[in-house]
């Protein structure tokens, strides 16, 4: 269908004020990290790259870095674990209950998060485990799974399974097959779903409020935690920015991987 001249220019308006709605607050966060005064504002009254040297040189914000990048990574190894092993046997596999072991994979993503970190939580307390760094990578990996098996489960419907068929026709065992047939058919989906998954660990808060205890915390926590206090607004804007810039870079790679793979294919 041809659209009028009008009906495109107005198009084009609604779509870069909807772009500039959302990120023009985003930009300003990074410009105010710069900030050259402790106070947010407008206009700024110079730049400076101070507040990222006290940012880096801060115990607190170096502590939940860390804490951030651990939870991210162990919950990233889980989900690659378990997500690939459900997408195998959901797709590879016809068995009773299929569909409804996909749905309750699927669900923890379409949770709200405070009823996700709530039952954890209670479950953890109710079972002995103390809150710490295994409940937050437990809490994280139940909807990091769904990105690892969601990409899995796209590669494998796209890949035939007549050359695993093959392949232990010709004498090979299960892991062989694995190892020289499937897993370089969902080599880029397990890379860019692990991107994905780290992304969107690193920056989770609502879920690691549950399970962190009182004993770590996140940079999303820490910033959720220093942002009402006026003296730590310049650092909670540089940490903002690195919680920005870790979620931002996975997610680029991802669709980089999986984009180019398709030229590649084309």
């Amino acid at each position: 269908m041809q659209l009028g001249r009008g009906t495109r220019v107005a198009l084009r308006i609604a779509s870069g004020a909807i772009l500039a709605f959302i990120y023009i607050p985003i930009a300003i966060i990074v410009l105010y990290s710069f900030n050259e005064s402790r106070v947010a504002t407008w206009p700024i009254s110079g730049l400076t790259l101070d507040w990222y040297r006290q940012a880096f040189a801060d115990p607190g914000i170096r502590n939940a870095l860390s804490a951030s990048v651990e939870a991210a990574i162990g919950a990233t190894v889980v989900a690659l674990l378990l997500g690939t092993l459900i997408a195998l046997a959901v797709q590879r596999y016809r068995f009773f209950g299929r569909e409804t072991i996909s749905f309750l994979v699927i669900l923890p993503i379409a949770l709200p998060g405070i009823v996700t970190g709530i039952a954890l939580s209670t479950a953890f307390r109710a079972i002995g485990i103390e809150l710490g760094m295994f409940t937050i990578i437990v809490g994280h990996a139940t909807f990091c799974i769904v990105t690892i098996y969601n990409n899995v489960i796209a590669r494998l419907r796209r890949t035939s399974a007549s050359f695993e068929e093959a392949s232990g026709d010709l004498g090979a065992d299960t892991f062989r097959t694995f190892r020289r047939i499937t897993l370089p058919a969902i080599r880029t989906s397990l890379v860019a779903g692990a991107l994905l998954a780290f992304a969107l660990s690193f920056d989770e808060i609502i879920v690691t409020n549950f399970t962190a205890g009182a004993n770590i915390q996140t940079l999303p926590i820490w910033i959720f935690s220093n942002y009402s206090r006026p003296n730590q607004l310049p650092l909670v804007n540089v940490a903002a920015v690195m919680v920005l810039a870790l979620s931002i870079i996975p997610v680029y790679l991802a669709t980089r991987i999986t984009h180019g793979e398709g030229a590649t294919r084309g």
